[in-house]
């Protein structure tokens, strides 16, 4: 008899590998029983990762939706799966052990079954409270493996790895092959290894398709006795997502495998459900350099999940560079040359990093050091002048052992800098909150919600719940979203393909450099049955980074512009890279003042961008006599922020 074989859809990676979003939940709840109906699926990825934040994001409530959309899938017996991030719950940063815990309990109470958590550094230490919290909390705790390809990351190293996670509490183990760059053989080696040692042990097989090595992956993982493959569908498969249903299910059968047959009706349906929500809304944040596979990413080894945001960046750097070049008479160089240019130095910067797993959070480390590095060699500046803030943190032992050592550059930077290192717990460094939440909630007069989900969400994600309570969330995205419909209006090209979903084409393109002859300056929307009449500016295309979870102090209420007379032969300190502008990281800190004295390499600001928040260093000491720019103010780069005498 042949071994029977299980399928998961990726539905919420789906989306995130893709673009910005996730559907609503009235569109999530279109689909749900149409994939039911499908009956090929044993289990089905409903949330975690991005998607609580980004309903906050566009001004819905994450809670409802997690409830609403994991109810038809319960009610079928499908087991539904989340993605969490240790150490940093459903977020980018470090969440207290309380609010992680309770975490847990609502998912668990909000229909979600399987919690796939995982460490950016593949730190076993950072995880066993994952797997605690889970079982406490009645979820089943399953371990994914950060898959990365280094002469570190071997086999071997993988297969202990798992005992490690098991020792700790894990019922199951995940191959998560989060850039579809693990060899096809060594991931049969791995899940064949982590068999024989746990053959009780379910292993589920997640690899992003970018290039091109997941389908043979696959196989192998099957091969080798993984239980359960992750799975994408049209018209969201292939490019930065995960390999197609359709072809993994024909290659499994013909290899002998049991699985169940895929109601093709049911099929077509989710199909041109999800090409719906791409033509409604989604298609306008999605990249369509995103919807095509690269085979360059084998080695850089960037994963699919930030392919979005990085495409995005680039285009602002390139902008950034063009410019300067432009002003040193220079040629312009274009966004290929560019990429090539960062792929390479994540290469070289890599090892001298300590080779981090390439995934979330780290992934966007590497890279935004990379990119940094890169801009900087352009403009004649040395490597590594650049560090953010969360780099250092990781660097310096804050979220773990690194599995390499640091490179010497890194090390005599440390040492010039006056950096100290961590050795202890990384959980210790972040008390708990949810008291001083509820303590926020009461003064507000908010409800904890049902089984205090609404308390563990603001924990979770202060800033973007303020915003989504006040109602700025939905009327940032509102706006953001009207700007892209009006970009497009008389220019069909860029605008998301009507009835594309028959012919399975993905669509929503890149709107940022588009124009169109006719821009309008209101526009009304329709959005989850509500009418809304919508003022549209035309200064910025480009959305922010999604997850901004870093802290930052309040806006600073007195004005230090103009408080010395204008003068001549001032030092002007420029904004190395755009983002938005603050004094401080935190409000225990204190910034600087006009009157204030400065030494050089002393921090004097933050710049939030690409998702990190980035220290700006006086180059020469002096009196502080202006501050420009505004705390929580949107900055260009080379825009002058402070002036000294």
């Amino acid at each position: 008899m042949s071994r029977e074989i299980k399928l998961c859809l990726v539905y919420r990676d789906m989306w995130q590998s893709a673009g910005k979003y996730v559907p609503r939940v009235d569109q999530l709840n279109k689909v749900a029983q149409p994939i039911v109906d499908m009956k090929c699926f044993t289990r089905v990825e409903t949330n975690g990762g991005g998607f609580e934040q980004v309903n906050l994001l566009y001004g819905e409530n994450p809670n409802r939706a997690v409830r609403e959309w994991t109810q038809p899938f319960n009610d079928a017996g499908i087991q539904t799966q989340m993605l969490e991030r240790g150490l940093n719950g459903i977020r980018m940063s470090p969440v207290p052990a309380d609010v992680r815990k309770l975490m847990f309990k609502v998912k668990k109470k909000q229909g979600t079954d399987i919690s796939r958590s995982f460490d950016g550094l593949n730190n076993p230490q950072n995880l066993a409270n994952s797997f605690k919290f889970a079982k406490e909390g009645g979820m089943i705790a399953q371990a994914a493996l950060s898959l990365t390809f280094s002469p570190l990351h071997t086999v071997d190293y993988y297969v202990d790895l798992a005992d490690k996670y098991i020792d700790l509490g894990a019922e199951e183990i995940c191959i998560k092959d989060m850039a579809g760059i693990g060899r096809p053989v060594s991931v049969g080696k791995i899940v064949a290894g982590i068999k024989k040692r746990h053959p009780k042990i379910l292993v589920q097989y997640h690899g992003h398709s970018t290039p091109g090595l997941s389908v043979a992956s696959s196989l192998e993982a099957a091969r080798s006795g993984a239980d359960i493959i992750d799975v994408g569908m049209e018209p969201l498969s292939w490019g930065t997502g995960h390999a197609d249903l359709l072809t993994i299910h024909a290659m499994l059968k013909d290899a002998g495998f049991s699985l169940p047959e895929v109601d093709t009706e049911a099929y077509m349906h989710v199909r041109g459900l999800t090409q719906s929500f791409m033509d409604d809304f989604l298609g306008f944040y999605i990249n369509q350099k995103n919807r095509y596979m690269n085979s360059l990413l084998i080695g850089p080894g960037l994963p699919g999940g930030m392919m979005g945001s990085l495409m995005a960046d680039l285009e602002k750097n390139l902008a950034s560079i063009n410019k300067w070049l432009k002003k040193n008479g220079k040629p312009d160089i274009s966004q290929d040359e560019l990429l090539i240019k960062l792929f390479k130095e994540v290469e070289y910067a890599w090892p001298q990093l300590g080779y981090p797993p390439l995934v979330t959070p780290f992934s966007q480390y590497v890279k935004n050091v990379s990119l940094m590095n890169v801009m900087g060699t352009i403009k004649g500046k040395k490597r590594w002048s650049m560090i953010d803030e969360n780099t250092w943190g990781m660097l310096l032992g804050k979220s773990g052992k690194l599995l390499g050592p640091l490179g010497d550059e890194i090390m005599a930077l440390a040492k010039a800098q006056n950096r100290e290192f961590f050795n202890g717990t990384p959980q210790d460094l972040y008390p708990d909150e949810l008291e001083l939440f509820a303590a926020k909630m009461d003064e507000k007069g908010w409800d904890y919600g049902k089984d205090d989900e609404e308390l563990m969400e603001y924990a979770m994600h202060p800033q973007q719940y303020e915003d989504y309570k006040s109602g700025k969330a939905k009327e940032n995205f509102l706006k953001d979203l009207a700007k892209r419909k009006a970009a497009t209006q008389g220019d069909s090209s860029n605008a998301p393909a009507a009835g594309a979903a028959a012919a399975g084409v993905a669509t929503g393109a890149a709107l940022s450099n588009s124009t169109a002859p006719f821009q309008p300056k209101t526009l009304n929307l329709n959005i989850n049955g509500e009418n809304f009449k919508v003022s549209i500016g035309y200064d910025e295309v480009n959305t922010p980074a999604t997850d901004t979870n870093n802290a930052v102090a309040a806006p600073v209420t007195e004005t230090n512009n103009n408080a010395y007379p204008k003068e001549d032969g001032l030092q002007e300190i420029l904004a190395p890279l755009e983002g938005k502008f603050y004094l401080t990281k935190d409000t225990g800190e204190i910034g600087i003042k006009v009157g204030d004295k400065v030494s050089a390499g002393q921090t004097v600001a933050y710049i939030e961008s690409m998702k990190v928040i980035n220290s700006v260093t006086a180059e020469m000491s002096g009196e502080v006599v202006q501050i420009v720019a505004r705390h929580g103010d949107e900055i260009e780069e080379d825009d002058v922020i402070i002036k000294l005498r």
